[in-house]
């Protein structure tokens, strides 16, 4: 199952990468985390963050692993936990803003989920939740950039 969304900010590129460079802001933006903690690393390849989430009525965690990362370009994460492997990219455009002359911000994040044993018969039934989970989390990305 794949979640992609876009969020474009008049908000200068640098600065929108580095807050989300740091994994462990997701629970500012995205409402489906309780929590995320850095365990290991300095941000870049080979970081691992502890999430945990709040999906489906159910508490989860994963641990996640900086497997890419390229500045103001590029961020791609891998999570797993006993039920299911996220692939997390976030890809970074700079894109005119406003009347002026300054740049804003493309973000474009894709999730990508591989469910494992038995939870792999369930997916399809998860899509609702997970489409819903992809809104809530864009609409939280745009506000907490916009604050930046």
């Amino acid at each position: 199952m794949k979640i992609e969304r876009t969020v474009t900010v008049d908000r200068p590129l640098g600065a929108v990468y580095a807050y989300l460079a740091d994994f462990s802001t997701t629970s500012e933006w995205d409402p489906g985390t309780v929590r995320t903690v850095r365990e290991s690393g300095d941000g870049g390849v080979g970081t691992r963050y502890r999430n945990t989430s709040k999906f489906a009525g159910r508490e989860t965690e994963l641990t996640y692993v900086v497997e890419d990362r390229r500045e103001n370009a590029l961020i791609r994460l891998r999570g797993e936990n006993a039920t299911v492997v996220a692939h997390d990219t976030m890809r970074f455009d700079a894109v005119p803003a406003g009347a002026g002359p300054d740049l804003g911000t493309r973000v474009t994040y894709t999730a990508d989920f591989e469910f494992k044993g038995l939870t792999r018969f369930v997916a399809p039934l998860l899509a609702p939740a997970l489409k819903r989970l992809g809104d809530e989390a864009e609409k939280g990305m745009r506000e907490a950039l916009l604050r930046l």
